[in-house]
Formats: structure tokens, sequence, C-alpha cells
């Protein structure tokens, strides 16, 4: 079993069942399959054979579940970038992963022309048409093809070649902390067995309407709030883009039962004034991800709108989720939860060998969900993945009852007079300041002890001081972990999933530190 043999079982099954909803339009199943057929045929027809490569440059529309679904049918491994990027950003990933068509939005097409010539592995461009590029009165040259149009040359029914579980069906560019992406190679059974253990994990079913305003690119929202409903029946209401406004709108107008978020967001549906718990009146379910979100912050919104956030625990090299607080025991503030199944997590030190509960080690994980390994790069997989297990590089400890607490990325680490500073740690004792609606900690050069402890901090309260806040600090933190020094932004830098990005503010520190 895959994904496109799962969703041809729902339709043949449920052909009548809503399948997604996005603005003023709707498709069941049977209409979703039969556009994931036809869009499959027109590529064949255009010559995708089984095992090339197909790039994904859309945003959160029925244009992404089709090309995506649509790709893997025909036997296609798919690409998903960025439609935001730059063209150097995009020309890298087009080149380094062999990209032989693309398929992107129409307001893209400036960004593509830049690359006009460098890209001669590329035969085809298909563009989706958006209200945004038709208002731009945006020129579509000749050697680019219409979705329309190529689905319109499409044959129903078409099945395409054999699909195995070891084939890639998505390769996913990683950004990582260094370097250049490197492309995790993700087979249709680590897609398939991880969006259906979600599913189970979660208890998402036929009856579920999730949310899917995570970008589809990201293999958050890929996995938890596209395919693992679409595995068992559910229906997706997708956003194009995340406004707290719209979230509340469509919770409440189309009952959804499920969303799907990272702890930026949550923060923004927190400080929105009017969000209400009438709006998540049917929600049976949040889920976090993405990043650690502050207990502070996790207690709030749950008591302002009476709903349980589940938290979780992921990476694009393991499809992504591992861990996910369970629905049948109490749930943890603070703890990602425990494995999902067939998933195994473990707590290891330096040596790989198992360090005791409650001690913090770098958390390795081992399952059907991990990659293949990053294409083209033999080094970087051996490095990652060692005896099948999948290093992840985050440092973590797990209790006497098997729930697991991300510590910090490995990387992220500081090291102040010879002690460790987990930034998670101090972000934490921040987010509880009332005051505060955002923070993040980084590690700077200091003469005296290595390392120094610096916030950024987004405050509701302008009169608010730094002085204030170290001081409030040295109430609950030891005295190494203090911060040296609290900087006040509008707001902090973040990536399309709403992540705050802590390489960003580094990369500050040091062009300032360079600069003087």
């Amino acid at each position: 079993m895959n994904l496109v043999s799962r969703l041809q079982q729902i339709a043949t099954q449920k052909p009548d069942k809503q399948a997604y909803m996005f603005e003023q339009t709707s498709a069941t199943y049977g209409e979703l399959n039969g556009a994931i057929m036809k869009f499959a045929s027109g590529l064949a027809k255009l010559g995708v054979n089984k095992g090339d490569h197909v790039a994904l440059l859309l945003g959160n529309s029925p244009y992404f579940i089709v090309s995506l679904y649509g790709a893997m049918r025909a036997g296609a491994t798919v690409i998903p970038i960025n439609p935001i990027y730059t063209a150097d950003e995009i020309h890298y990933i087009l080149t380094n992963g062999d990209v032989k068509v693309v398929i992107a939005l129409d307001v893209v097409i400036p960004t593509l022309m830049k690359l006009d010539g460098r890209l001669p592995n590329v035969e085809h461009i298909i563009i989706c048409e958006t209200p945004q590029g038709k208002e731009h009165g945006i020129f579509v040259p000749e050697k680019m093809k219409s979705f329309t149009n190529v689905l319109a040359t499409g044959d129903v029914p078409f099945f395409g070649p054999e699909l195995h579980d070891d084939d890639v069906a998505v390769i996913l560019y990683t950004s990582g902390t260094t370097g250049k992406p490197k492309g995790a190679m993700l087979t249709h059974k680590n897609l398939y067995s991880n969006a259906q253990d979600v599913a189970d994990y979660l208890k998402i079913n036929e009856d579920d309407r999730v949310i899917a305003t995570l970008p589809m690119f990201h293999v958050f929202c890929l996995t938890v709030a596209l395919n693992a409903p679409l595995m068992n029946g559910g229906t997706v209401l997708i956003l194009p883009k995340f406004s707290p406004g719209e979230v509340f709108k469509v919770a409440r107008e189309q009952k959804a039962t499920v969303f799907a978020g990272v702890p930026t967001m949550y923060n923004f549906l927190y400080q929105y004034p009017d969000g209400k718990a009438e709006d998540f009146a049917h929600m049976r379910l949040c889920i976090s991800g993405g990043a650690s979100m502050p207990v502070a912050l996790l207690k709030n919104f749950e008591k302002k709108f009476q709903v349980i956030i589940s938290e979780g625990y992921g990476l694009s090299e393991a499809s992504p989720v591992t861990c996910f607080n369970p629905l049948d025991r109490p749930r943890k503030p603070g703890s990602i939860g425990t494995s999902i199944m067939n998933v195994e997590n473990k707590i290891v030190n330096e040596l790989g060998e198992e360090v005791p509960v409650g001690e913090v080690g770098e958390l390795i994980v081992r399952g059907p969900n991990v990659m293949k390994g990053y294409y083209k790069m033999p080094e970087e997989t051996a490095h990652t993945i060692r005896d099948g297990w999948l290093y992840t590089g985050d440092l973590a400890k797990m209790d006497e009852e098997g729930y697991f607490y991300i510590v910090d990325r490995k990387k992220d680490m500081i090291i102040v007079g010879g002690y460790n500073v987990y930034p998670r740690e101090v972000e934490e004792v921040l987010y509880s300041h009332p005051d505060v609606v955002e923070a993040a900690v980084i590690g700077v050069p200091d003469p005296n002890f290595g390392e120094a402890v610096k916030c950024y901090v987004v405050s509701k309260n302008q009169q608010l001081t730094e002085q204030q806040l170290i001081a409030y600090c040295s109430e609950h933190l030891a005295k190494y972990k203090v911060p040296s020094s609290i900087e006040f932004l509008e707001e902090l830098p973040k990536n399309t999933t709403g992540k705050i990005l802590r390489r960003a503010l580094k990369e500050q520190v040091i062009s300032q530190s360079g600069a003087m």
C-alpha cells in the first residue's frame, strides 16, 4: 500500500465523501481521484517516466494535491519547493535535484524567467493560474504549458507504473544550519507508513475536518494535515496562508475538528483579540510541532479556547513524525510525548550508548519512516544514519514513563564558563513573563566565559526594560543561565512555517561584530 493506492481505495469506497474544501470550491474523493488520474496521464503524455523528478513551486491549493498525487501516480519523484524562494535558491534545488518538469504558480514566472538558459535539464514548465497572476497580467511564454491543458489531455482511468515500497516518492530539501540544503529521499513506504501511523495514533477518521494552513511544501503539513486525513477519509480544509482571523472563521463555519500549527501560530491565535472559545467549539484536537512550544503558551491557549494541544516531534528525514503526546493517557506539558506506533526513539551519548532515564543525550530514531538517505550525498547519509538509526542532532531526555523532552538543538547549546545552557530553558522563563509575546535565545562570544546568553524579545509593554527582564530571569534561573543582554525587536525572524530562526539572529550578531 502507498499514498496513491490508498487514496484510490478511499475513492472507490466513498466516492461522494468530501475530500477537500478550498475557498468557494470543494471536491469529493471520486472527483479528486479522477483529477489525479487525468493529470498523471497528462504528465505521461509529456514524457514523464518512472523515476523522473518533478518539482512543485506551489502554495496551498488543490493544484498542490493534484500535482503531488498525480506525479507520484505517474511514477515520478516529487520535489516540493517554497515558491517564495529566490531565483538562486530555486536554481540550486532544480539543478541539484535533476528536475525534468516544474509545476509552478503563475506568480513565480518572473523568478523562473531569471533562470532562462540555466536549466538545461528542465523540459517542461507547467503553469497554474491564480487570481494574483491574472490581476498582474503575467505573460506565459509559449514553451510553458498550462496546468488546465495538461489536465485536459489526460485519460481516465490511468493507473501508471507499478510503485514499489523502496521507490523514492518525494525529495525534501532541508535548510540545515550550515552549507547548501540537503535532499532527504523519502520512499513510498516512508510517507505512507508515517501518514497512516499518525492518523491512527491521533485517531483521525472520516468525521474529521482538518485545517491545513501550514505550507503544504513543508513536511509537517504534508504528512499531518494533508496525507494523514486523506488516508482515513477525512476532509482537508485548505487555507492558502495563515491568518488568525481566517483560521477562526473556517473553524467556526466548517466545524473544524483538528488544527495543526507551529508555536508561533498558536501565539498569534492566542493574542488575536476577536478569537473566542466558541470558534473552536467543534475542535477536538490541536497539534503542535516544528519547534518546542513554551509551556506558558500551551497552558494559556488551552485555558482560553478549551481545547487540548498535543505536542509532537518530527524532522524531514523521518517523514517527519516520531513522537506525539498520546490521547489515551495523561498529556505532559513540555513533552513531545511518546513514540508513535512502529517508530522507536532512544537517547544516546557520544558513543551511541543508551543513557539512563532523565539524562540528556542525542535523540536517535528508527522505523519505516526513516529516509533512504540524502540525494547524491553518501557521506552525509552515512554520518546521519548509523546501524539503521537516524541521528537527529537534537538533545533530549526521557522520563520513566517513556515521555521524551527536547532540551535543544545540539548545535544551539550555549556553553557559559564550562556550564551547558539550553536556549529553550531560558526561553521558557521569558515566555512566562506576562509582557513577553515572543522570545529567542542565542549564545554570543564572551571574553571571560567563552559564551554569554543573549535574548531577543517582542513585548506588548513598551515600558518593559532590559533590566526588569534580566531581574525576572534572575529569580528563576541559575546565575550562569541569566541573560547578559536583552534586545527588544518589533518581530523575530521566522521561516515560512512560522518557526523562529535563531540562526538568522546568530548571523546578525556575526555580521555586526565583523563590521566593528
